[in-house]
Order: C-alpha cells, then structure tokens, then sequence
C-alpha cells in the first residue's frame, strides 16, 4: 500500500467511526493496531511491540503525574465554595452595570479558570449560580448562554491547564515544556477574557434590554469600603492557590508535577478552612479524578499508538510533502493546520486531536521555521473553540445539562456564535502579535 492511500484510508476510517460513535480511544487503538499489521505484514509481535514500548513509556513519564493532581484540585475546589463566594461578591460590585452579571460570570471564570484548569467544573458551576440569576434579571438566554459556556472554556488555556500538560507531555522539547507553556498561556487567555469583556460591554450599552442592571435598591445597598471587602475576601483564597501553583512554576521553585501536588494539598486546606472537606468530599472527588484520569490517559495511549502507527506507515511525509514540498506560501500552510485543527473540533475530543496532529504538524511548523512555542499556544486558543463549536462542543452540553427549564439547544447555539468569532479575533491577532505568547516566557525564562 502506497503512503498516499495509507494516510488517507487510515484517517478516512477513524472519521466514520467517530461518526457512527464510537468510543473514541478504543477507537484509535483498533484502527492503529489494524494498520500497524499491514504496515508489518501483519507480523503480530512487532505490532504488539509498538503498543507496549507506548503504553510503558505514558506510563514512566513524570510530567503526566501533574493530570491526576490537578483534577484531584479541580475536583476539591468545585466543592469548597469558592466560586459560589466569588460570584456573589461579584454580584453585587457588578450588578449596577450594564450587562454586570455577565461581566461577574467573565471574571468569576477567569479566577477559576486559573485555580483548576478543568473545564467541565467551571461550566457547570456557573451554569447553576449564574444562569438563574441572570435570567432572573431580564438577561437574554443567548448572551446567558453564551457568556457562560465561553468564559467556562478559559480553562483549558489558562494555566495550570490538564491541555497544556498533556501537550508538553507528549512533545518532551524544551521549547514547549509545560512551564513554559504554562507561561505563554497567561496572555492569550487574559486576551480572550478582555475580548469577551469588551464585548459584553458595548452589547449591553448599545442595547440595555440584553444584559439590564440589578435594581438600584441592590445595588446600593453597600458601601464601598464593604464591596472592597467582599471582593478581596472572596478573592484571597483562590488567588493564594494561583500563586502556589503558578508561583511555584514560573519561580523556578517547583517543577509543574510538583506544583500541582502543592495545589491539590492547597484546595483540600481550603475547602477544610471553609468546613466544607468532609468524608464524601474525599470520596467523589477521588472517583471522579480516578475516571477522568482514566480517560485521559486511555486517550493518551490510544492517540499516540495512532501517531506512531501513522507516522510509521509514511502518513507524516504525506502531509509534510502537502504542506512543505507543494510551494505552498509558509501562511497558507499555517491557515491549512489552524483549519484542520478547527474542523476536527466540531467532531472530536480535544486530546484526540492534539495526539493525532501535533506529532505532525509541530515537525512541519519548526521545518516552515515558526516559533514552536508560538504556534503550540496557536493549536491551543484554536482547539478552545472546538468547546463551543456545534455539533459535539462540550461546554454546550454541559450547559444544556445544568441549565434552567425552558433552555433549548437553539438558545445556546445562537448564544455562543458571537463568541466563537472572538475566540477567531484572538487567534488572528495572537498570529500577528506573537509577543502575546513569547513575552511572559522570555521574560521570566530568558531567551529560549
């Protein structure tokens, strides 16, 4: 079989079965393994060995440490309170604004966001404290919708992120290490806050009715010194984690494994000071991080044998050829990858995709000569949208599943259309400004 009809039978198959619905780890391990013996001639042991060299190696390797701590963190703080405290102080130094309990939800997120790194919590979360209350306020379903699902997905980018882990995990370069994409994530992340910031604001001026202020009788029932009071208070318990884990990273103190063990100890101190750890705490928040954990590296083993397999069968010099060899400008090339990666998020899972292409497109970015860590925080803010994106973006389930009564998936879809574009706007301006990403990491690294 030539590498031409290789890659794109192989790819073609893992399309329809995730299509049909299939489970999607199993599923990249049976097609990995079908086409790992015909690029043996069906020599089962040699097959056989590909798997297990991938399996032992996933298995030995420290930096993946890091996913179970930060879910076992993200699991815990979901259950001490902190964003449910946050919010309501939010809520009130906000809510006299225009469109304020969309901007309570944007900052909320964000906070949590750098707290836990999951992206699952946040949405939820927010889907219960806000919605209700925003629809409660006159606000429109979409902008609620929207907002929510959207300023949940901050997450996934900004650090500690379980994405970046698994992406610095599985390239082992020094260039896109988890620090130091832990550190390029900061401002890209902070970029899409503002951004949807920005947005809610001129929305809500430019037609009130959307996102109307709280009642006067509300919002002026605290002083100002009591608002500032409220707002530290609700914010000094997360923003002490952020500097134990973030801190402890971008110091040069800790390494991001144990960073996060410092931080699942940070969230269970936590919830234990506010009286919420208890016996079915530790519980839940263990089977849960267990089942995830599970998924994730299920994925992980799946996706690399993928990798491997399609590499090893000529697939990568395919591509390579397509996009290097064809006298495609370097630019068209990047907007192929970017579009790749953008399509495949509106049918597969996030680690999927960053296990199936980035052993294939960082090679090509580095041979087109951009800045791998650049255009790694490319593939990233691109695979954000991939949350948000219909038929399978996942923040809109989760909110669909957590929403009040009356919610449609017409509501959300409609909501998080303007959003999607501002995570596009993000994307472009961080192609044309790369000091967006590079100017922390050079800044606290040095020159890399």
């Amino acid at each position: 079989m030539s590498p031409e009809i290789f890659a794109i039978t192989m790819f073609s198959l893992l399309i329809v079965c995730i299509l049909f619905g299939h489970p999607l780890a199993y599923t990249l391990m049976f097609i990995s393994a079908l086409f790992g013996l015909i690029s043996t001639g069906f020599n089962v042991p040699a097959t056989f060995d590909i798997f297990a060299n991938i399996s032992w190696g996933l298995t030995n390797n420290y930096t993946l440490v890091a996913i179970p701590l930060f879910i076992y963190m993200a699991q815990v703080l979901d259950r001490s309170g902190v964003a449910e405290e946050l919010f309501n102080s939010m809520y009130i130094v906000l809510g006299g604004v225009r469109g304020g309990l969309a901007l309570a939800v944007v900052v909320v997120c964000t906070v949590f966001a750098a707290s836990t790194g999951i992206i699952g919590a946040s949405v939820v979360a927010m889907t219960l404290l806000a919605s209700p209350a925003m629809l409660n306020k006159g606000y429109q379903k979409e902008l609620t919708a929207g907002v929510i699902c959207a300023a949940g997905t901050l997450g996934i980018l900004i650090p500690p992120s379980i994405m970046m882990v698994v992406y610095g995990g599985l390239t082992g370069m020094k260039e896109t290490s988890v620090g130091m994409l832990f550190a390029g994530g900061v401002m890209p992340g902070l970029l899409l806050a503002g951004l949807y910031f920005a947005y809610i604001i001129v929305k809500c001026n430019l037609n009130p009715s959307l996102g109307p202020p709280v009642s006067k009788e509300e919002a002026s029932g605290y002083t100002a010194a009591q608002k500032w009071g409220m707002t530290l208070k609700s914010l000094f318990p997360p923003l002490s984690l952020i500097l134990i884990v973030m801190g402890s990273i971008l110091g040069g103190v800790a390494t991001p494994t144990e960073a996060a063990g410092m931080g699942a100890l940070g969230a269970v101190l936590l919830a234990l000071s506010k009286g919420k750890l208890n016996w079915e705490v530790i519980k839940i928040s263990s089977y849960q991080t267990m089942k995830v954990t599970s998924m994730v590296m299920m994925l992980f083993i799946g996706g690399k044998f993928f990798a491997s397999v399609f590499l090893g069968g000529g697939g990568g010099d395919v591509v390579t050829n397509l996009l290097v060899g064809s006298g495609l400008s370097r630019w068209t090339a990047l907007f192929i990858m970017m579009l790749i990666v953008f399509i495949m998020g509106a049918f597969i899972d996030w680690a999927a995709i960053l296990l199936v292409t980035v052993p294939i497109f960082l090679p090509i970015a580095m041979q087109l000569d951009f800045d791998p860590l650049w255009f790694s925080m490319l593939m990233c803010v691109n695979l954000q949208t991939s949350f948000l994106t219909p038929p399978f973006g996942y923040a809109l389930f989760y909110f669909k599943g957590a929403a009040p009564a009356g919610y449609t998936m017409e509501h959300i879809y409609r909501g998080i259309v303007p959003f999607v574009l501002l995570q596009i706007i993000g994307l472009l301006l961080i192609t044309i400004f790369p000091k967006i990403v590079t100017w922390l990491p050079t800044l606290v690294f040095g020159a890399y």
